[in-house]
């Protein structure tokens, strides 16, 4: 076991350099990078976003730029230096886990994903309980009564929450209940209310359920239905095994025999995703339901990044979720042997 540990944290390090040179390679030949944001920002064509520190003085109106100034851009931006040392350069901070700063928002990287993790764990990590805690049982239900009413009507109403996108859900639901044509029930943006501070801390955490209530429902509905038919089929699966046809001839219950023997084993495929869906949870970013709720998370900070060209932040948030990622496949494969000790990584190393 320490071996395949081992073996895979080393495999992590010319994973991580791949991707981070095949994205570094990409940026290159992008057209409108972040020198020209800069100028087209100073010549008033371009809105949004603050100019980095350091460029006061640099434009003179009509007379535009000139090449002394623009070099004296390049090297704030650090592009006097060569591709390949600006690489290097990126790699060696990365391993101390220094992302650098924004180009555009005067902070680090790192200070940045910190200010849009309430939002992204809000949505995440309450969509991940209620995806794994719904689907489950229900997965198990449905396979226990495989071809009843019960199980075409379930069915069916997961596979229309699937077929609905997302965002004309959420669309939908502010239009409903959001104070639209129909009913003011819910608030229409924002995390929590603009007096959120003062409000008692019992007032506090109902007003921040309060808001998460659309957002949630319109992030997990499509998610019902995958969790819940791989339930479904993986429990089918065993259920049908002759182990099972034997502990039902000696005489065990139904329910002994599906949470004794059929749960180990059905509930492993599950587990190939379960770290990685918590892991992510705590960085999920959705461009549209964000610009729905008007909630400033990790989504419209990856889209204003990628349209601003500011590569510190593409290039580091892409680093630290490609690490996360990495390790929660570990964490999965791991996995693997706390529910069945019948998995032995040692053994196929020795293959």
């Amino acid at each position: 076991m320490a071996a395949y540990i081992t073996k895979r944290l080393l495999l992590m390090i010319p994973t991580l350099i791949g991707v981070m040179l095949m994205t570094f390679i990409v940026t290159q030949f992008v057209p409108g990078g972040p020198v020209e944001q800069l100028i087209s920002q100073m010549q008033g064509r371009a809105h949004g976003g603050e100019a980095s520190s350091g460029t006061e003085g640099l434009y003179r109106g009509a007379k535009g730029l000139s090449e002394e100034q623009t070099a004296k851009l390049n090297k704030l931006y650090g592009f006097d230096k060569p591709a390949y040392e600006r690489f290097f350069d990126m790699m060696i901070n990365y391993a101390r886990f220094d992302l650098g700063d924004s180009y555009f928002h005067n902070k680090s990287v790192i200070e940045l994903v910190k200010s849009k993790l309430p939002v992204s764990i809000s949505i995440g990590v309450w969509s991940f309980f209620i995806v794994y805690l719904t689907c489950i049982p229900l997965g198990i239900a449905k396979a226990v009564r495989d071809g009843s009413r019960f199980d075409v009507i379930t069915s069916t109403l997961i596979l229309i929450g699937y077929a609905i996108p997302g965002f004309v859900l959420g669309i939908t639901l502010l239009v409903l209940f959001g104070g639209g044509s129909f009913w003011d029930v819910f608030p229409l943006r924002g995390l929590v209310s603009d007096n959120w501070d003062s409000l008692p801390w019992y007032k506090q955490i109902t007003d921040y359920l309060w808001h998460m209530v659309l957002p949630i429902i319109a992030s997990v509905i499509g998610s019902f239905a995958v969790m819940t038919m791989l339930t479904k089929n993986s429990f089918i699966e065993e259920i049908r095994k002759q182990y099972v046809l034997t502990a039902r001839a000696k005489g065990l219950s139904e329910n002994e025999v599906l949470y004794k023997h059929v749960f180990r084993n059905a509930i492993i495929p599950l587990v190939t995703g379960f770290p990685a869906a918590f892991i992510g949870a705590f960085f999920t970013g959705s461009l549209l339901i964000e610009t729905i709720f008007s909630l400033d998370g990790l989504g419209l900070l990856s889209y204003e990044s990628v349209l601003k060209r500011d590569y510190p932040v593409v290039l580091g948030t892409l680093y630290l979720y490609t690490l996360l990622g990495l390790i929660a496949k570990l964490l999965a494969d791991l996995s693997y042997v706390l529910i069945d000790p019948r998995i032995q990584f040692d053994a196929v190393e020795s293959e």
